[in-house]
């Protein structure tokens, strides 16, 4: 227990030096209209996952090595984006090295073509889905911790990590809240917030999946997944805008938009249907290999022909 208070006070300390720091130097988010705020913000909050990430490897015995090199490195990046805005050029090969020292770590089979080119497919993509769902004040922060729950009960089952491998973060999104889970936010995550966290979920997540033989891992992210997917999809295949380009067709962001939900709402209500689908994961993923893979299908066809209905129902309302 001490160790956990011992945590917890110093990134406290360090989330307020570093909202002073970015105060001073401007680390700021100045509101437009394709942003959910109204009011100048500090951005990077989210410095923090990284930092826990890293006092996690300091106090146990410096475990998964690469793993946390592509999440210093990913989170590098990352902060130099929320400070200057990078070019995806620059920011891509830095997500693909992190990936890669990822599934390095994970022992994930990279002479496999097929199954390495689909597992950077689906680091990058978690790794950015959470950053494009991060427009809203409690997303990241409520939603990862509804995440790191499920892992968090299935790894007391199965002892697959150290607990404080997730425990550490866990703290760090909580401190964050603190700043963050309240109408007028006091800062944001940034990318380094929602990257790092993103990053971090792909690999725990993929361990969890190696190791127990499970596909129902993936649907650990299902709501976010869905969001993303879909509205990539959607803009893909019937706008003509930039794919890479911010935007407002996220349900998220027309419920806040729309129907006028409160942020913090509309946040919860992500991360309770995540809580359920968390619940079903728990209790089946032991289930053999053939229902999982029924269970993962079905899941995301619910969710997708979920999307479009909502899509569709806000479209018209609005």
């Amino acid at each position: 227990m001490k160790i956990y208070i011992l945590v917890s006070i110093l990134l406290a300390v360090l989330s307020y030096v570093y909202l002073r720091l970015a105060k001073k130097f401007k680390i700021i988010d100045k509101p437009n209209d394709r942003n959910a705020h109204t009011k100048t913000t500090v951005r990077g909050g989210g410095i923090i996952f990284p930092i826990a990430i890293l006092l996690n490897f300091f106090f146990n015995d410096f475990q998964y090595p690469y793993f946390v090199l592509g999440i210093f490195l990913i989170a590098i990046i990352s902060f130099l984006d929320d400070m200057h805005n990078l070019s995806v050029r620059i920011r891509f090969p830095f997500q693909f090295i992190a990936v890669f020292l990822i599934l390095y770590q994970v022992g994930g089979d990279l002479s496999s073509v097929p199954l390495f080119v689909l597992f950077v497919c689906m680091g990058i993509g978690i790794i950015n889905m959470f950053n494009f769902m991060d427009g809203i004040n409690g997303m990241t922060g409520i939603y990862s911790l509804v995440v790191l729950s499920g892992l968090f009960f299935i790894n007391l089952n199965e002892h697959l990590v150290h607990d404080d491998l997730i425990l550490f973060p866990a703290i760090s999104v909580l401190i964050f809240g603190f700043y963050n889970f309240r109408k007028t936010a006091l800062f944001f995550a940034g990318d380094i917030g929602s990257i790092t966290m993103g990053a971090f979920i792909f690999f725990i997540g993929l361990l969890f999946a190696i190791k127990l033989s499970s596909p129902l891992m993936l649907l650990l992210v299902i709501v976010y997944g869905a969001d993303t997917g879909c509205t990539f999809l959607y803009r893909k295949l019937c706008t003509n805008e930039n794919v890479f380009a911010p935007h407002k067709h996220h349900i998220y962001q027309k419920l806040v938009d729309v129907k006028k939900i409160s942020h913090l709402k509309v946040a919860a209500a992500y991360a309770v249907v995540q809580l359920v689908v968390n619940v079903i994961i728990y209790k089946t993923y032991h289930l053999p290999l053939q229902t999982q893979w029924l269970m993962l299908l079905g899941a995301i066809v619910f969710f997708m022909l979920l999307y479009i209905l909502s899509f569709y129902k806000l479209k018209v309302r609005s």
